[in-house]
């Protein structure tokens, strides 16, 4: 496993690859946070084979990386000269001018790069994305056939059905897990599934939010149909806790990130029976909609304003040698990668399905943080039966309210 936080110097080798040492960074310092994953981790690797005498190559690989970015970014100079980031993260540090227009150096060195990985925002290149991401359904074929259930859900009205009957059953009590930690996790699948209704979060041309509304009311209803199904202490369950309950064999239906994927198909951590019966669909419909009730994300490299030039450019060489074809052969199931050389794999599957079926962009939107912060701290009440819908939705709208008119965004 690459170690979560690692300081490189000298030349290294870790993924094998035969870039030269330094990668022709002649001087820079190199340091990286980003969120905690196999294709991270190995993109993180191959910037690290730059380290060479004079040229050290530091890394964070955290799941807290979206509680600390802002304030490390905000040092000047910045604790960190790169941030993996995604739609929503990009938004937050542009928001306050924390990462710079990447324009002169993709010139300079991005050659390689395809037109799809750049995130464009006003005109300027803001980050160079890597790999697409959504969170999907992943479903255990034998559990579900013990239990009498028919294929794989397709609908979460549907999955609601088959985890009664794996419950009726006496297979499982707690079937089903999301990813419903409360703050962002919890927020975050809100925004999936309301994102399945197809309505908006916003008021048109404003940003007055709109979700206390019949569609978001029937949003917190059908989360908390769902939960019904899982551990109870389901608002504990992050990325880590869901994998490690499929692993263990404790769940026939969740809703992780495809970049869980290829660590939950292999044989590490789990049983051959657990990864033969484990499939990858598209994530769920519900209600009257029909696009999945998914976001899809990328995760791309942005570079700080708070470094040094000489800084930044050391670091854009590091991150490109990160992300090239002989990067993404080497390790190729770890995510859909948006580079040349890679093939569609059984890991991916779920990412593929999601998008193929509709799935709308996260919002990129100034103010959807505010509103995603919000919601992560206010509708556990309602899941947890200490208020009403109605209320939880009212007080997630006076929250965000309060803060957009603190950041702006609001008068």
């Amino acid at each position: 496993m690459f170690l979560r936080s690692i300081t490189f110097a000298g030349a290294v080798s870790l993924l094998g690859s035969t870039a030269m040492a330094g990668c022709g960074i002649e001087a820079g310092n190199i340091s990286i946070l980003s969120n905690d994953f196999p294709a991270i981790q190995a993109v993180t690797a191959a910037a690290a084979e730059c380290a060479d005498d004079g040229i050290n190559v530091e890394a964070n690989l955290t799941q807290d990386h979206k509680d600390i970015m802002v304030a490390a970014l905000t040092a000047n100079p910045a604790q960190y000269s790169s941030v993996v980031v995604s739609n929503s993260t990009l938004v937050t540090l542009m928001n306050d001018g924390l990462v710079r227009s990447l324009d002169d150096l993709v010139a300079e060195h991005g050659a390689h790069l395809n037109k799809s990985q750049m995130i464009t925002v006003n005109g300027e290149v803001m980050a160079v994305a890597f790999m697409a991401n959504a969170q999907h359904l992943f479903a255990r074929t034998d559990v579900l056939e013990k239990a009498g259930v028919e294929g794989i859900p397709a609908s979460y009205e549907d999955v609601i059905a088959a985890a009664e009957a794996i419950r009726a059953s006496g297979l499982m009590e707690h079937p089903v897990a999301l990813n419903t930690k409360a703050g962002w996790n919890l927020a975050e699948e809100f925004v999936n599934m309301y994102m399945g209704t197809g309505a908006e979060f916003f008021k048109p041309g404003t940003a007055e939010a709109a979700i206390n509304n019949a569609d978001g009311v029937a949003t917190l209803e059908m989360l908390k149909s769902l939960v019904a199904y899982s551990n109870p202490d389901y608002l504990t369950f992050d990325s880590n806790a869901t994998q490690a309950e499929w692993e263990a064999g404790n769940l026939a239906l969740a809703i992780m990130w495809g970049s869980r994927g290829d660590a939950v198909l292999d044989a590490e951590g789990s049983t051959e029976m657990v990864t033969s019966n484990t499939v990858l669909t598209g994530a769920p419909t519900w209600g009257r909609g029909d696009r999945p009730a998914s976001t899809l994300w990328w995760d791309g490299i942005a570079i700080s304003a708070n470094v040094s030039d000489a800084d930044a450019e050391a670091t854009f060489m590091a991150m490109m040698n990160g992300i090239t074809t002989e990067v993404v052969k080497a390790n190729n199931d770890a995510a859909v990668w948006l580079i040349d050389g890679y093939e569609a794999s059984p890991a991916s599957a779920g990412v593929t399905a999601t998008a193929n079926g509709g799935a709308a962009p996260y919002p990129m939107l100034p103010f959807m943080g505010a509103l995603h912060t919000a919601l992560g701290a206010e509708i556990s009440d309602f899941l947890q039966g200490s208020e009403s819908a109605e209320q939880a939705l009212a007080d997630v709208e006076a929250a965000y309210t309060a803060a957009a008119k603190e950041q702006g965004f609001l008068q």
